[in-house]
This record gives structure tokens, C-alpha cells and sequence, in this order.
């Protein structure tokens, strides 16, 4: 669970040290709520203004001139709103035409709090809480506090605890986890925290994300934790789960899951290797490496990472080690078709997602702490997975082929 930060420090400047004393000498204030209602008070009050501006220009004259105009202002008619910060009356001009068409606050609007939808997109997209200021300041005119964006982005912290404890599937035929690294600050200092994201792919073929997990230490115990609370929420079996060397997942599953297969993924694994070589010799060695794990059978793959490793062997000693070390969590994809294979050993099922979240890395170098973390990290995957509408490629066909594997599992 993301640990409760202090709130960032507030500076109090001369012109907000002015409006509070304005505010105390204007309202009667003594507790919280007195100023949400001071505050309802001139959000009404300026939008009143907003729209005799709109009405000036609307008659073609201000509120004290004279005109010769067919039309003239004809009073007030009282409106009920929601904002963020609650329900309350505003005051809409009327014309003696009645033809005019506020814009700040629509006719038949009810709910001016689209600001907060606002602020929470551009949260998703990545933007931190400053940018987010400036971009409401320099569009809207007014400035907003870091600490209110945050506050209205905290909104969706209950919705985030409901996603995360949402009942599940009994099955998922094919299981991912993926960890993604981000600088996070932690009592002034800042390091680098995992987020695990946990993607499946369901009975009908359509990818699904089922947790996110912030974490700093991996092992066996935190793996498990996390695995049983995939099974407090109602799953019951998965057919295989593909992971890179997560440091003891694979132990885990085995005490959770026991019919599981852990499947090593590959594109990890090539990347784990090609780190050892340099770049004039990658390309060849990429297209050494993808004989083994396309090749026919397990022990056809076995001759041909050793042929590779003989061949490499002398300038990059290190490079083909993991292959003969995870070779026992490789090998399960050998005796599936091509088709279950590209599923299993890409990361396409999972590449879109992993787009959206370098972005947040692209547009914060560091998160105020791990809460903070956790709402971008939610809000992305939300907007990822608006686009996932149909099944992933060939899922008949690899469907048909996982009811004879695990016929027993699968219902029908």
C-alpha cells in the first residue's frame, strides 16, 4: 500500500496573506467549513460577473449605458450548480429577448465541475502537478496550487481501491508480469521504486489488466503475497504466466499456482543478452539467438544455443550464461505451435501499455512519493485500455490449440 507523504509546504505570499484577510474580515469564519462556504460564495459570485461580461457583449453595451436597442437586461433568475466544492446558487442574467446564450455556464448545465475532469486527464497524461498549473493558468486565466491538483487527483484514490479489489476471473489462459522503474521521492531523497503491472488475457481472447504493484524489494514472500490476493479476489488457475527473472516469482507461483507454467520471456531474455554485445555485433547476434527460440523442438533449440554460445564464446564469454541457467523456464514454448508461441515470447500484448507509461517517465523525472506514482500509473492504464475493444490476433485458433493442452482446465 503506497505510504501517506507529508504535504508539500505552502508559501504564503503578500497577495495571498491580502485575500485571506479579506476573507476573515468578510466572512464570519471559525471552522472548515465556513471556508468551503466562503469559497462557494465567490466561485458564485465571480461566475455572476463572468456572465455580465457575456451579456455586455451579447446587448452590445454595459450594464450602466444607455441604449436604443429592442433588448435590455430583464433581472436575475436563480440556478442551481454542482462544483467541487458543492451545490450552490448563481445568479444568470436575463435579457428581455430571452436570446441570451451564456457560455460560462451553459443553459440546462448543472455541473460547472469539469475542471477536475480536466486536471485529472492531463494527470493521466503525465503532466506533474506544475504543469498542470501553469497549463490551467495559461488557459483559463487563473492559477491553481499544486496541493489543489493534488487534491482533486486524491479523488480517485477510492476508485483506484475498488479496481484493485474488483472480483476477477476463475481463468485466465495466459498471465503477464512486467515491472517498470521510476524515481520516486522518500523522505528527501529519491530512488528507484518497481511498478509490477499483472496483464492477462481472458477466455475471450481480450487483454485485461488485473493489478498494479509499487514495491522495492522482490522476493518469494512479496510474490506470493501478491498472487494470493489475485486469488482472495477469485482466481483459481492460470494456464501460463510469462515473466522475466523476477527475483523469486518464479517460487511463488509454484506455492500459489502449482499447475501453472512459468514461462522465461524471451524478448527479456534476448535483451539480457544482447547487453553484452556491442552494437556492430548485435544485429547478427539477434538473428542467432532467434534460431533457437524458433526452432522446432526442445532438443533442436538445446544443439543450436550451444553452436551460438561456442561462436560467441571467445569475445563475449558472459553473454549466452542466462540461456543455459533459465533454460528449464525457456523451454516450455517448444512444445506449443508458432501461432502460441509469437502470444507467449512477444511483449506485444503488453507493448501498448508499456508506451503509456514511459510517457509518464518521459514527462516526470520523479514523483513526489509513491501515491502519487500509483494515480499516474492508474490513470494511464485507463486511458491505454479504452483502445482495447476486440481480441487479440489469431485467438480462435489459439484457443482451439489450449483446450487440447489443457483440456481438463479450461471450461467450455
Amino acid at each position: 500500500m503506497a505510504k501517506k507523504q507529508k504535504p508539500p509546504t505552502i508559501v504564503m505570499t503578500d497577495g495571498k496573506r491580502e485575500i485571506i484577510r479579506q476573507l476573515l474580515n468578510e466572512y464570519d469564519i471559525k471552522t472548515a467549513e465556513d471556508i468551503q462556504e466562503a469559497l462557494k460564495d465567490l466561485l458564485g459570485g465571480t461566475i455572476k460577473e463572468m456572465m455580465e461580461a457575456e451579456m455586455g457583449y451579447h446587448l452590445g453595451y454595459e450594464k450602466s449605458a444607455r441604449s436604443d436597442s429592442d433588448n435590455a437586461r430583464n433581472g436575475y433568475k436563480s440556478k442551481r450548480v454542482n462544483s467541487s466544492y458543492g451545490n450552490f446558487s448563481v445568479e444568470v442574467p436575463q435579457d428581455r429577448n430571452s436570446t441570451f446564450a451564456p457560455q460560462i455556464v451553459p443553459k440546462r448545465q448543472k455541473d460547472i465541475s469539469t475542471i477536475d475532469k480536466k486536471i485529472i486527464s492531463m494527470y493521466a497524461r503525465g503532466l506533474s502537478t506544475r504543469q498542470i498549473s501553469d497549463t490551467i493558468e495559461e488557459l483559463y486565466g487563473f492559477d491553481v496550487s499544486d496541493s489543489f491538483v493534488s487534491d482533486v487527483t486524491d479523488k480517485i484514490l477510492p476508485q483506484i481501491h475498488e479496481w484493485q479489489t474488483r472480483p476477477l476471473d476463475e481463468v485466465y489462459p495466459v498471465v503477464f508480469v512486467d515491472a517498470t522503474h521510476y524515481s520516486v521521492r522518500d523522505n528527501g531523497t529519491v530512488k528507484k521504486m518497481a511498478a509490477y503491472v499483472i496483464l492477462a488475457i481472458n477466455l475471450d481472447g481480450r487483454k485485461d489488466v488485473l493489478s498494479i504493484e509499487i514495491g522495492e524489494n522482490e522476493s518469494a514472500k512479496y510474490w506470493l503475497g501478491v498472487l494470493n490476493s489475485l486469488k482472495n479476489r477469485g482466481l483459481k488457475d492460470i494456464l501460463i504466466l510469462c515473466a522475466d527473472g523476477l527475483t523469486g516469482l518464479k517460487d511463488a507461483v509454484a506455492a500459489a499456482f502449482p499447475q501453472t507454467e512459468f514461462q522465461r520471456c524471451i524478448v527479456h531474455q534476448i535483451r539480457n543478452t544482447l547487453k553484452y554485445v556491442s552494437s556492430k555485433d548485435r544485429k547478427e547476434f539477434a538473428a542467432d539467438l532467434k534460431k533457437i527460440y524458433t526452432a522446432p523442438d526442445e532438443p533442436t533449440a538445446a544443439r543450436i544455443r550451444d553452436e551460438v554460445a561456442q561462436k560467441w564464446a571467445k569475445k563475449y564469454p558472459h553473454a549466452m550464461k542466462s540461456w543455459f541457467a533459465n533454460w528449464d523456464a525457456i523451454i516450455p514454448i517448444f512444445k506449443y505451435s508458432p501461432t502460441l508461441r509469437t502470444v507467449i515470447y512477444t511483449t506485444n500484448a503488453i507493448e501498448s501499455l508499456n508506451s503509456t507509461y514511459r510517457q509518464l517517465n518521459r514527462q516526470r523525472s520523479v514523483f513526489p512519493n509513491d501515491t502519487a506514482l500509483l494515480k499516474g500509473l492508474f490513470l494511464a492504464t485507463q486511458e491505454a485500455t479504452k483502445k482495447w475493444t476486440m481480441p487479440i490476433q489469431n485467438w480462435g485458433l489459439i484457443f482451439g490449440e489450449l483446450s487440447i493442452m489443457f483440456e481438463e482446465r479450461l471450461p467450455m
